[in-house]
């Protein structure tokens, strides 16, 4: 791991990279999905990590990536997916009425769909907890101010697709981030717990279903 005057740069600097360019290409481009989880994200989101870590003379473990705690990782990961999944019926069952879970699932078959789910979760898990949340809480010395400080960032980077993307409206805006902010605090929380990003990747995927029905 960096020393803290060089983990303060180097996260505001992602952080900043991450809130500007993702930014704006949520504002300027609609590409397949499938190119944009496959492709483009991970070159937005995982390259600068790369050449950070690099600089850093660091490795995958400074990222969470590791087999250590992995089964632990997992079944912790699975016991707080199960209050999404409860979220995920009751969100479904509020906006339509009943219980119908294929009334956001696109044209993609399921697969294909958990597939794209798993490969946006690395990136952005890599990218958030691995490397932010990671070496905030070192910096600050305090998991719970590293939590909530880049939860809202977490939260904010995803302003750009309620709007431009899904196009929701204001009060479906404010439930979606206070949405996506509970679950940044969740994935760092038990990431805190693991040390291992396996955990906030699994969560990640179990999460993201709640927000395709809430659409």
């Amino acid at each position: 791991m960096p020393n803290k005057e060089t983990a303060i740069k180097h996260t505001t600097l992602l952080a900043t990279f991450l809130l500007i360019v993702w930014g704006f290409y949520r504002m300027l481009f609609k590409l397949p999905v499938e190119i944009e989880e496959l492709f483009v994200k991970p070159l937005i989101w995982l390259v600068p990590v790369y050449f950070l870590v690099k600089k850093e003379k660091g490795n995958l473990g400074s990222l969470g990536v590791t087999t250590k705690n992995l089964f632990p990782s997992l079944y912790l990961a699975l016991a707080l997916g199960v209050l999404f999944a409860l979220e995920a019926v009751i969100i479904n069952f509020v906006k339509y009425e009943s219980i119908d879970f294929s009334a956001n699932l696109g044209q993609d078959p399921f697969l294909i769909a958990l597939g794209l789910s798993f490969a946006t979760a690395v990136s952005e898990e890599i990218a958030f907890r691995g490397y932010l949340f990671n070496r905030v809480w070192r910096v600050l010395g305090d998991e719970w101010r590293a939590n909530l400080i880049t939860s809202t960032i977490w939260a904010l980077i995803h302003v750009p697709i309620a709007i431009f993307w899904w196009e929701l409206n204001p009060t479906n805006t404010v439930l979606y981030l206070f949405l996506t902010t509970l679950f940044g605090i969740g994935s760092a929380w038990v990431f805190a717990r693991t040390k291992n990003v396996a955990s906030s990747i699994l969560l990640h995927v179990l999460w993201e279903w709640p927000i395709i029905l809430f659409r």
